[in-house]
């Protein structure tokens, strides 16, 4: 990418471009499930902590976290919200179109998150004092029209270059046929399958992060549903790397995840405990027939899999003559998935380098 010529740039004070206030929203483990996303402190999914029953107060608007080990993060959300005590809510005193907004979020989330930790915070009245870089017309004015076309020039390349990812994977062509007609029903608690655990079911609020070394899994469809790391608790034994973790409701009820590290899990998450050796390949098939099932069969808030993990809940597996589970043919379907991924990056970044 070209270098960027600040030279003209001016600071400005985080205060004079917007009123900050923090979230609401308390105790979010004592909220109903609902549909209206609520942010704290966390760094992946844009901050998103879950979907509570409660009223939606802000809109299109930046959110900085306040606490935890993603303290600093900032996002921009083009959609209604609304937001806990471990966050800050930042409202432009002047009209910022989306991508403006979006430009914004990433220089402030630069700054904050270079500057905060779980050991200095980062609180409304500090956000306010705080001074971000930004191209300017003058040493009182930004240059929002250089921000928007930025943006433009961003959201194009980006567009571009899924474009040719695409075309590198056959334009979603030339996909594996698979024919499912001789697969079998397996329960997840089968012979051959899974021990079922419910979980930890820890705060995830309640919980100390001074000395971190154990990843806190949540109902969460982003970094293997890894929404925090915290402390070991004494008396209470991890679970251990290799396991698979699966989210019983919410939005992305179903989401399923081999777990690279020990682990404690959130409320309404399970952990599924390998019964024989299964390779990680297999983990992988099996946590995507798991999802799909889960999100055909199943819907949030209505009818999640809370009820049906240890009853009917059933996943469709290739199998063998003796129709017990076919872990060559799933590790060797993996394996061929994973060439092709690999193939197509390394087509698309010999694209990008030329």
């Amino acid at each position: 990418m070209k270098k960027i010529d600040t030279t003209h740039w001016h600071d400005f004070k985080v205060g004079d471009l917007f009123n900050i206030e923090r979230g609401s929203v308390k105790k979010l483990q004592t909220l109903d499930d609902g549909n209206v996303p609520v942010i704290a402190a966390a760094r992946s999914n844009q901050g998103v902590a879950g979907y509570y029953d409660v009223e939606a107060t802000y809109n299109n608007m930046i959110t900085v976290s306040c606490n935890g080990v993603g303290c600093g993060s900032s996002f921009y959300h083009d959609y209604a919200f609304n937001v806990n005590g471990d966050a800050i809510v930042l409202k432009e005193k002047m009209f910022m179109s989306e991508k403006v907004k979006q430009y914004l979020a990433c220089m402030l989330d630069g700054v904050f998150t270079r500057k905060y930790s779980y050991a200095e915070k980062c609180s409304p009245d500090k956000a306010k004092e705080e001074t971000i870089k930004l191209p300017a017309i003058s040493a009182s004015e930004p240059d929002w029209a250089y921000m928007e076309e930025y943006m433009q020039q961003v959201e194009q390349r980006v567009n571009s270059d899924i474009a040719l990812l695409i075309s590198a994977l056959g334009g979603g062509k030339s996909k594996l046929n698979i024919n499912t007609s001789s697969w079998r029903r397996f329960h997840l608690y089968d012979d051959e399958l899974f021990i079922i655990d419910s979980g930890t079911k820890l705060d995830k609020v309640k919980m100390s992060n001074n000395n971190p070394t154990i990843n806190f899994v949540g109902r969460a469809n982003a970094n293997n549903g890894v929404t925090d790391y915290i402390d070991e608790i004494d008396g209470l034994k991890p679970y251990n790397a290799g396991c698979l973790t699966i989210s019983l409701g919410g939005e992305y009820l179903g989401s399923c995840f081999i777990q690279e590290k020990p682990f404690y899990t959130s409320q309404n998450v399970y952990v599924l405990i390998p019964k024989h050796n299964m390779s990680d390949y297999c983990k992988r098939f099996i946590s995507i027939m798991i999802f799909r099932e889960g999100r055909l069969r199943y819907k949030a808030f209505i009818d999640e899999l809370n009820r049906h993990m240890r009853t009917d809940l059933s996943i469709l597996l290739p199998v063998t003559s003796d129709k017990k589970p076919d872990w060559d043919y799933m590790e060797q379907y993996m394996k061929t998935i994973e060439q092709r991924v690999n193939n197509a990056l390394q087509f698309f970044q010999s694209k990008i380098a030329n």
